[in-house]
């Protein structure tokens, strides 16, 4: 059994983000709290499961206590070449390097992942499925590959809603059968991590306005990471291409198709053994073939700095007991296209530039 705790403050001098954090002292509305348990009734088969109430701005009834994940794992092959097994239930996906583990403070460089990858405002999307997965590793004379395959449907909550604005046509996500799948390798214990991460997610929109049809959404990102390890140092890049879009509505004013490209490359430094920094360029674009949003703005949709964001990033992490974590950072972002729909309601209201500060404490057990 296994718990963990994070609350942080966040500060911004414009834009809102994780409830009001332009405003007064700042916003306290960031909370994670997980509790999970896993237990082997049995040598090749394990189960697990985790319960996490967080709370990222929005309604206080966001915090309620949700199954994070929840599965069986069942491994029909394992010896000293390689492992071979099952997992069914509630899922993490695998996607990039920190989605699987990302609502654990212990395991994120930062307080945010970067946002251009590991978006906050759309997490129920790109979280977890309820499926099955199926996973290989096979190990090498100096490295270990692993594959992994997820059948399922992903999770669709109100965040989506509210990031793809569908309010202006009503309309509820019905998820449909989507596959997710990884391939990693990690050689030299280590030393040198990649990996390729490639998503298939569907859901159909339910509509309840009158004269529009239902349609679907389609989301399929490909995902390239790389990291380099030294024992004091690392360097880690992520590169994404995003494909996804709305169709089949009967009105053609509904339905849109896009790529959207997203990137960074972050450098972590280790000392005096339980303090890190880091620096972090990320970049997220909306559209490629509109990568300033002159043309989105000029269509009346909403402001063109809502279609990319440019953040820098400086980091300090604290770790002065194995259970405790301080932590504290710096954004200073250019664009506002991974802001929280939820706590900026009005895109028009929104400021290009803007600067961010977050403060937290992380304990586990």
């Amino acid at each position: 059994m296994h718990g963990f705790l994070s609350q942080a403050l966040v500060v911004t001098d414009d834009n809102n983000f994780f409830g009001p954090s332009s405003q007064d002292e700042g916003s306290s509305e960031f909370t994670e709290i997980g509790l999970n348990v896993s237990l082997r009734p049995h040598q090749d088969v394990l189960l697990a499961a985790q319960m996490l109430s967080r709370r990222a701005g929005g309604d206080s009834s966001d915090a309620y206590p949700e199954l994070d994940y929840g599965l069986i794992d069942y491994q029909m092959v394992s010896d000293q070449q390689r492992t071979f097994g099952i997992q069914l239930g509630r899922i993490k996906n695998p996607f990039g390097f920190y989605n699987q583990t990302r609502d654990v403070a212990f395991t994120r460089p930062s307080i945010l992942l970067p946002q251009s990858l590991y978006f906050d405002r759309t997490r129920s999307l790109a979280l977890t499925g309820d499926g099955v997965t199926l996973y290989l590793e096979e190990r090498l004379d100096n490295g270990v590959i692993r594959g992994q395959l997820g059948l399922g449907k992903p999770q669709a909550d109100k965040d989506l809603n509210q990031t793809l604005r569908l309010h202006r046509i009503r309309g509820s996500f019905d998820p449909q059968q989507s596959a997710i799948a990884q391939v990693r390798y990690e050689h030299d214990a280590g030393r040198i991590v990649a990996a390729l991460s490639h998503a298939n997610v569907r859901s159909q929109i339910d509509t309840y306005s009158p004269n529009v049809s239902d349609g679907d959404f389609y989301f399929r990102p490909w995902v390239f990471s790389l990291q380099y390890n030294q024992e004091l140092w690392s360097v880690t890049a992520e590169y994404a291409l995003r494909h996804s879009g709305l169709k089949n509505f009967n009105q053609p004013a509904l339905n849109f198709d896009t790529t959207g490209e997203s990137w960074y490359v972050q450098y972590t430094r280790r000392f005096y053994n339980d303090w890190q920094w880091l620096i972090r360029y990320d970049s997220l674009v909306s559209n490629r073939d509109d990568a300033s949003g002159k043309a989105f703005e000029a269509s009346g949709l909403g402001p063109a700095h809502s279609q990319f964001a440019d953040d820098l990033t400086f980091g300090l992490q604290w770790t002065p007991h194995p259970q405790v974590m301080l932590a504290g950072e710096y954004h200073h972002v250019d664009g506002t296209g991974w802001l929280p729909a939820q706590d900026n309601p009005d895109p028009s209201a929104t400021s290009r530039r803007w600067n961010m500060w977050l403060f937290q404490l992380s304990l586990r057990f």
